[in-house]
């Protein structure tokens, strides 16, 4: 537990990605097995305990702490996991410390008891821990790190520990469980790759670069294939001997979100498209879509509530040929002609566009359906590699919208972010009973400088008017500029609408809150989008 507590302090601290991945290649290379796999489980959002929850966290701080005592502290601390660990009064003194705790000790023991037995034997050995080791402990124990590590990130730091090829481990890593045996004997040397050939795994993806200002210098509409940059999921559909899978494009399986999508087909291949709600012929939105991701259980009802279907964009595998080395051209044929062969109703084709030159592409751009974010141009010659090589594939997105909101409340950041106030509620003026009121309308956690960040937590703290646990009702006085990229109704905003990916554009500290938007006025976004 000590080396690990150590890694997670590392990783919060370090910002840039280098940093982290060299942290956590260390570590992985240092760390005996299997402790290095379960740290990896934990880190990677595998690792689960079915007794083990926050409630259990709760009651060991009401072990040491008032109820008042426990609010003000976590108020403070902003995490629970840490608030717990500060209060925890027992810890080694110098030189009497125990035996370092391993992780598959606390792996094997968690998996095996029941709930009445949990919060004795955390607490036991939060008793052995210090501060440092108890927060990795707790945060280990229910699943929440956030410590700025993705499955990506963590594959990465694999293949940089053990020289190996990332896509070779992204390709077997949907075939490994916990603590990853097969996995570092092969990396280690003591066994062969596992086997992945015929089986439905993960290939990585191709992905685009922006669009920068060479490209209406240099565009030639007959070296391009252009198509719509959907509002959806990017994902991989795999189906093989051994099933169906449906990954993101980071990796992760994702096929217990759309279990009608995964079923067994006679088909066998890869492809390579996006995930939309609704149906081909009446496409829904995103905030539609985000009902189904990332969730572990998917009901039929909700199947029918919120339907899904895939629209391709490219071919990797036909049966058994690999055409990730054919030209883009070529695979668009192929593709073509596979969709008559692949036995489901719920996927289409990608459309192709049709445009004389850049300024053309532009316009077609921003007067495209709002459940496009833009258009994707795509070199008709690019052969089908993973990561983002220069020239390929670049994406040409709508300019973001802009609203004038007003901050409502603030809540702690996680990780590094946790000692400043750094996720903000805003709003905008509706019409009540007893005259104007400001009703939320987004969350926004992003878009401004550390400098910023640092001015926005001080005007927290200057002009919090109440306190709801770890969040802040503030004073109705700063207004922000967010962008974001569309709104949509939505029955569970008190506002009636919910916003995609806002985010700090400016902060308008020479606004009066009075000038900020109206629910009205935000409404015409989606007038202007339907008309």
């Amino acid at each position: 537990m000590r080396g690990f507590s150590e890694l997670l302090d590392a990783l919060i601290f370090s910002p840039r990605r280098n940093v982290k991945l060299a942290h956590l290649a260390g570590w992985l290379r240092q760390t005996p097995h299997p402790d290095r796999g379960w740290g990896l489980a934990a880190l990677t959002g595998d690792l689960r305990f079915a007794h083990v929850k926050a409630g259990v966290v709760r009651e060991l701080a009401a072990e040491v702490s008032s109820p008042e005592l426990f609010a003000l502290s976590y108020d403070f601390v902003g995490d629970l996991a840490e608030t717990v660990a500060l209060l925890w009064p027992s810890e080694p003194q110098p030189g009497e410390e125990a035996e370092d705790l391993r992780l598959a000790e606390i792996v094997t023991r968690l998996n095996a008891i029941p709930r009445a037995e949990v919060k004795g034997v955390l607490a036991g050995w939060m008793d052995r821990l210090n501060v440092a080791e108890r927060w990795a402990l707790l945060k280990l124990a229910t699943g929440g790190m956030r410590v700025g590590v993705s499955g990506r990130l963590a594959r990465t730091a694999l293949a940089e520990a053990f020289e190996k090829d990332v896509g070779e481990i992204e390709e077997v890593w949907p075939l490994l469980s916990s603590p990853y045996d097969a996995l570092f004997d092969w990396l280690e040397g003591r066994s062969g790759r596992p086997q992945a050939e015929g089986r439905a795994v993960f290939r990585p993806m191709m992905l685009a670069h922006p669009a920068d200002d060479g490209l209406a210098e240099n565009f030639t509409p007959d070296d391009w294939q252009v198509e719509w940059k959907w509002d959806g999921a990017r994902i991989q559909f795999v189906s093989a001997e051994d099933g169906v899978r449906l990954f993101s494009r980071t990796g992760d399986d994702i096929s217990a979100s759309f279990p009608e999508l995964v079923q067994d087909m006679a088909w066998k291949g890869v492809l390579d498209g996006e995930i939309l709600s609704g149906t081909p012929q009446k496409i829904g939105s995103f905030n539609d879509l985000q009902q189904r991701l990332n969730r572990k259980r998917v009901t039929s009802r909700m199947q029918q509530e919120f339907p899904v279907f895939i629209r391709a964009y490219d071919i990797l595998l036909a049966g058994e040929a690999d055409l990730r080395n054919l030209p883009l051209s070529q695979r668009r044929q192929r593709l073509e002609a596979e969709m008559a062969a692949i036995d489901t109703g719920w996927l289409d084709i990608s459309e192709c566009l049709a445009a004389t030159d850049f300024d053309q592409l532009v316009k077609i751009k921003e007067q495209s359906d709002p459940r496009i974010e833009g258009i994707m141009l795509k070199k008709r010659d690019s052969l089908y590699i993973a990561g983002r090589p220069k020239g390929g594939w670049v994406k040409l997105k709508r300019d973001p919208k802009q609203a004038d909101l007003v901050m409502l409340y603030a809540q702690r950041g996680h990780g590094k972010r946790s000692s400043f106030y750094s996720d903000f509620t805003f709003g905008a003026w509706r019409d009540g009973d007893n005259g104007a009121e400001l009703v939320p309308v987004c969350k926004a956690y992003s878009g401004f400088s550390d400098a910023e960040l640092k001015k926005l937590d001080k005007f927290v703290r200057d002009h919090t008017l109440n306190r709801f646990g770890p969040v802040r009702e503030v004073e109705q006085k700063l207004v922000v500029e967010i962008a974001f990229d569309q709104l949509h109704p939505s029955r569970r905003h008190k506002s009636g609408i919910a916003m995609r990916f806002p985010r700090f554009h400016a902060i308008r500290w020479d606004k009066h809150p009075e000038e900020a938007d109206t629910v009205e006025q935000l409404r015409q976004f989606m007038t202007r989008d339907n008309s």
